[in-house]
């Protein structure tokens, strides 16, 4: 009987580093404003994050779908 494959318990690395900079700077955002009303200027940071990790997670063909 062949041996079932094991399965690696290390997480697999993300494709785009920048992407997780992305990320976690949207987390740190998010989480500092909590329960809090955010200014323009932070809405308009947090905007510019989304666009960073948007393009950071885009396809490997560069195939971007653009929303409705």
């Amino acid at each position: 009987m062949p041996a079932t494959p094991s399965h690696s318990t290390t997480p697999a690395q993300p494709a785009h580093p920048a992407a997780v900079e992305a990320n976690e700077a949207i987390r740190a955002l998010v989480d500092a404003r909590a329960g809090q009303d955010w200014s323009p200027v932070e809405s308009a940071a947090y905007e510019v994050l989304l666009i960073e990790w948007a393009a950071a997670t885009q396809g490997a063909a560069g195939d971007i779908i653009e929303a409705a």
